[in-house]
């Protein structure tokens, strides 16, 4: 069987994702795999994802904005969404360039990407998530492995949600009890998980703000759940 050659792949690929109006490149997914490890953190993709911080990324593509079930987005994105707005390459580049300019209230807490060439990259890596169209091959698994090894004790903690609202106090100095973001980070409605994760990796000093790493240091593990029970409710 004649092998076709990637670059004619590749040109191929670009040539049905880009309808009218979208980008003349829509990029390379191998680059993109390499930007994607900025997003990795928060959103999934793949066999295997589920909705962490943020929504997984499978079928990004064609999907309503805020339109993933069980996943608290911000008001704005689901009114976005039900205003019509459907996520594809155009929509999706002005997120990545700058979340903030395009919903204001999103929870997503990422600058963006400046660098056009990066946006097409990993929209490239990211199509090859989603169903249409159908001749895109599926592409390995991006799992991320934990930032710290946790025991499966730590995990299995239940958070007394009383507990960590009374602790909260000192959180809700810096951060918002309604998910408002003007510059410091939102923690409301993460799944327990990923906070508990999040905590522990700075007591190990892993993530690097050295508030939050004597902030986490101070804390128990049970206090971790307890504070991760009553944001991730809220």
């Amino acid at each position: 069987m004649q092998t076709i050659p990637r670059h004619l792949v590749v040109a191929a690929f670009a040539m049905v994702v880009a309808g009218p109006g979208a980008a003349d490149d829509f990029g390379d997914p191998e680059e993109g795999a390499r930007v994607f490890r900025k997003c990795q953190a928060c959103h999934a993709v793949g066999p295997d994802a589920f909705s962490r911080t943020g929504p997984h990324l499978n079928d990004l593509f064609g999907r309503r904005a805020g339109g993933l079930e069980a996943f608290a987005y911000s008001a704005g994105l689901v009114r976005m969404g039900n205003d019509g707005l459907f996520w594809d390459f155009e929509s999706l580049d002005a997120y990545l360039e700058n979340p903030k300019a395009f919903a204001s209230d999103t929870r997503m807490n990422f600058a963006g990407l400046t660098a056009p060439e990066d946006r097409s990259d990993v929209l490239a890596f990211l199509r090859q998530y989603s169903d249409s169209p159908a001749n895109i091959p599926g592409a390995a698994p991006t799992a991320a492995p934990r930032e710290v090894d946790l025991s499966e004790d730590i995990l299995a903690l239940v958070g007394d949600v009383d507990y960590g609202e009374y602790l909260s106090s000192e959180c809700l100095t810096c951060h918002q009890s309604d998910g408002g973001n003007d510059g410091i980070p939102a923690i409301t409605g993460w799944p327990e998980e990923d906070f508990v994760v999040a905590m522990h990796a700075y007591k190990e000093k892993v993530r690097p703000h050295p508030v939050m790493q004597m902030m986490a240091g101070r804390l128990a593990n049970d206090e971790i759940a307890a504070l991760a029970a009553y944001f991730g409710g809220l």
